[in-house]
């Protein structure tokens, strides 16, 4: 039998647990305290944005050495605004993958340290079903889902790094998944960030064209999307691995499971990159490159910028530009997601991931969601970032099942999600 981090199995019976959950899988160093897998007893986030945003995205080593020095009093202030000490706490949790291999090694590190000296159970959560249970711990807090939740589900997360569509299942208090879709290139926020970026706009730039796009005409480009070719339709190969907007990483899902042709089912994967290579054409073919040359320099000169000084540097072209972009990803993602639930029969649909934070991303799916007759739910906005209440939150079922990490645990950078 492996050895476990802290008590053994089963010590640990109190009714209403506190777990402690650590997430450094890319730019944000976080920790939180929840109850019982419902109840925010503290949550706190120390962002990297300001050491990143000169490079235009996130660099790996920068982030690793960040994390090395917030990681201390971040979980001390989640803990001093919990108001718990540590031997009160019932057990650890910490993200193992996917996320930038460097940045995981030190939440893990800290954490198998922590949870060894203070004798307690350690869980290992994937971040990915961190943010699909970011949106149960809001709704349960809420007094939702008082009712047993409607299976099928179907949860798209999407943001900088992923870009999936996971069917869900639950039994006792396990989860299982199974990924029906995911991006065979970039993910969704990684091509907002980096439309950001050649357009001047700043990093990161996904909140940026979310403002904007509301001033611009979002007919005014014409953008096509590539078509994919699934496994189902075609003789089955292995797919790229996509890569981080943020390193050049591989992160990539090794292991994922793939519908064939044996199953029948359909897949609803996406691709992102070509996109970017149309607003690029469309700056050459439109000499916009000293515009947004002069927009790049006026804004490094503002340390915090608002809408009013995007606005003042940002002329009609590039509005549209913006807004044309924003409605393609928007429409791919929203048609895509509910071509799966028809497909699937999908009884719930999640949408979860930074991408969700999307205010023309949330009204379609609610308007679009609604006239399919599926009830759609979002995390709220600071929940759709990476934070560490979702780790807690996902670790709740583990923790009931005695569900805990072996010594030998490590990152896996590429970890996929079952």
């Amino acid at each position: 039998m492996a050895y476990r981090l802290g008590n053994p199995a089963g010590i640990y019976t109190r009714e209403v647990p506190d777990i402690l959950g650590i997430e450094t899988s890319c730019d944000e160093t976080a920790a939180a305290v929840v109850r019982s897998g419902e109840q925010i007893v503290s949550n706190v986030v120390a962002s990297q944005i300001a050491t990143h945003s000169p490079y235009g995205g996130v660099v790996p080593e920068l982030a690793s050495r960040e994390h090395l020095r917030a990681i201390v009093p971040v979980v001390r202030q989640a803990m001093a605004e919990a108001g718990k000490s540590y031997d009160s706490i019932d057990a650890l949790a910490v993200t193992q993958g996917p996320g930038l291999a460097g940045a995981l090694l030190v939440g893990i590190s800290y954490a198998k340290a922590l949870a060894f000296a203070l004798d307690k159970p350690l869980i290992a959560v994937n971040h990915l079903e961190g943010h699909i249970h970011a949106v149960l711990l809001e709704h349960r807090q809420k007094g939702g889902f008082a009712a047993e939740l409607n299976f099928p589900m179907l949860a798209l997360v999407v943001s900088g790094g992923h870009t999936h569509l996971y069917l869900a299942e639950q039994s006792a208090e396990s989860w299982t998944y199974q990924n029906i879709g995911r991006t065979r290139d970039d993910a969704a926020g990684e091509a907002f960030d980096k439309v950001a970026k050649l357009l001047g706009l700043g990093y990161p730039g996904g909140p940026v064209i979310d403002k904007l796009s509301a001033h611009g005409d979002p007919g005014a480009v014409k953008f096509s999307l590539s078509q994919m070719k699934h496994a189902d339709r075609k003789e089955k190969s292995s797919p790229p691995r996509p890569t981080s907007r943020k390193s050049g990483e591989t992160w990539g899902t090794p292991g994922i499971e793939t519908p064939g042709p044996e199953s029948g089912r359909p897949r609803f994967d996406f691709s992102y990159s070509g996109i970017k290579t149309a607003v690029l054409r469309y700056v050459e073919t439109h000499n916009m490159k000293e515009t947004i040359e002069r927009r790049r320099k006026a804004l490094t000169a503002v340390s915090k910028p608002k809408v009013e000084d995007w606005l003042a540097h940002c002329d009609r072209e590039t509005l549209n530009l913006v807004a044309s972009f924003q409605r393609t990803m928007v429409e791919d993602l929203v048609s895509k997601t509910l071509a799966a639930a028809r497909a699937y029969d999908v009884a719930t649909l999640f949408v979860t991931g930074g991408v969700a934070a999307n205010q023309e991303l949330r009204q379609r799916f609610e308007q679009d969601a609604e006239q399919e007759g599926v009830p759609v739910f979002f995390p709220s906005r600071p929940l759709s970032t990476d934070n560490a209440a979702m780790i807690a939150a996902a670790a709740y079922p583990k923790f009931l099942a005695n569900d805990f990490a072996p010594m030998e645990f490590s990152a896996e950078a590429g970890l996929a999600l079952r």
